[in-house]
């Protein structure tokens, strides 16, 4: 089986996320990506191709990736459901959990099933469970032979090119099920605009946002880099903003210091969305936020280690500064801590490295060329 149209003769009960539009005929179709926040972000625009010629589309997630879902146009339910085989969750594979995914499928009723994974990711445990499951026809990527686990096949290296970056390599698995995105999609990341910033923010006339968390210690610049870049733009008298998850309070109190707005814990994924769309730039590592940012527009500097390829996880937006050793030793090893003494990819951007990004995307977006950031910022700020 290859690329291509084949045809084939305790759950927490769904969250209604309708932002799309659905054909009336069409088939009823389940989008699976059950890993994190970010990836799910960047599947968008395959779930607003599948959404064009689906009459229902149920997202089935993870914990991790179900708050970015609600986000997305195009998804009319989102599932939650923790797939044993997924790093973040640590389930045993028995009859209880086996039974769960039985019945979540059972209620959605899905006619296509379209299994969405990163190139070193298999979709051949959920195809298994999904046609256990009685779902009629799937499409997913496999280097393994699937055998009669999927109708439609893509292999990777050959229908899906190792340097797709993953939105485009998502929105190809879509559109070898029979799904493309409608007239006048350009196949941007996009979010829903549903909540405001909180008001600490929304009376700024400008502000950077500065995002010092990562899921994993070998995708973070360190955190006393973040500090003094905080005090830099404090100088500079640019307000800036530091975000973070509800775990990730104490970094971001230390990186906001006495000049920064700390919002550390305190916004839910629409709020930070709009916290996002309002910056005159996004400081971010690679990490969930940084997908997000780029799915509101905002300029964006990417504070990116090359454990895994910048080709195809940096922000997907026309708007980017990479900083970065993208040819460090650690470059593709896929490392959780730092495999090199003095993490070199990230400890050696420096603040003026991140204040000239700064000053380039300046110049470079409509609308903010003439802007400042004072005196010592380097790349024509």
């Amino acid at each position: 089986m290859t690329a291509g149209r084949h045809p084939a003769g305790p759950h927490d009960g769904g969250t209604d996320a309708r932002a799309g539009a659905t054909t009336e005929d069409g088939p009823r179709v389940l989008v699976v990506r059950l890993d994190s926040f970010g990836d799910v972000l960047v599947a968008g625009p395959a779930l607003r191709a599948v959404a064009a010629g689906a009459s229902h589309v149920t997202m089935l997630c993870g914990p991790q990736g179900a708050p970015a879902a609600q986000l997305l146009p195009g998804v009319d339910r989102v599932r939650v459901w923790a797939a044993p085989w997924v790093t973040e969750t640590a389930r045993p594979i028995d009859d209880a959990v086996l039974g769960e995914f039985r019945a979540l499928v059972t209620e959605e009723r899905p006619d296509v099933a379209v299994v969405l994974t990163s190139f070193h990711q298999s979709p051949l445990p959920v195809a298994l469970l999904l046609r256990l499951a009685g779902v009629r026809t799937i499409t997913g990527a496999s280097v393994d032979h699937p055998g009669s686990l999927l109708d439609v096949r893509l292999r990777p290296g050959e229908d899906l090119p190792e340097e797709l970056p993953e939105p485009e390599r998502a929105l190809r698995i879509a559109e070898a099920a029979g799904f493309r995105l409608p007239p006048g999609d350009a196949g941007r990341l996009a979010v829903r605009h549903d909540a405001a910033a909180p008001a600490s923010v929304a009376g700024l006339d400008r502000y950077v946002v500065v995002h010092p968390g990562a899921s994993v210690p070998a995708r973070s610049w360190p955190p006393e880099h973040h500090r003094a870049l905080v005090a830099a733009y404090a100088e500079r008298g640019v307000p800036v903003v530091v975000t973070g998850s509800p775990g990730e309070r104490d970094l971001t109190a230390a990186v906001a210091g006495d000049t920064g707005i700390d919002l550390g814990g305190r916004t839910s994924p629409a709020e930070l969305a709009a916290v996002l769309a309002g910056a005159e730039v996004v400081v971010v590592g690679n990490t969930g936020p940084a997908h997000l940012a780029a799915a509101v527009g905002a300029p964006i500097v990417s504070l990116f280690s090359p454990v895994v390829p910048a080709v195809k996880w940096a922000p997907y937006a026309p708007y980017v500064e990479l900083l970065g050793d993208q040819t460090a030793p650690c470059r593709l090893s896929r490392a959780r801590e730092c495999p090199v003494p003095d993490h070199p990819c990230l400890s050696g951007v420096r603040v003026e490295d991140v204040l000239a990004a700064h000053g380039r995307l300046v110049q470079r977006v409509p609308g903010m060329t003439g802007r400042s950031l004072g005196a010592g910022t380097g790349g024509g700020a």
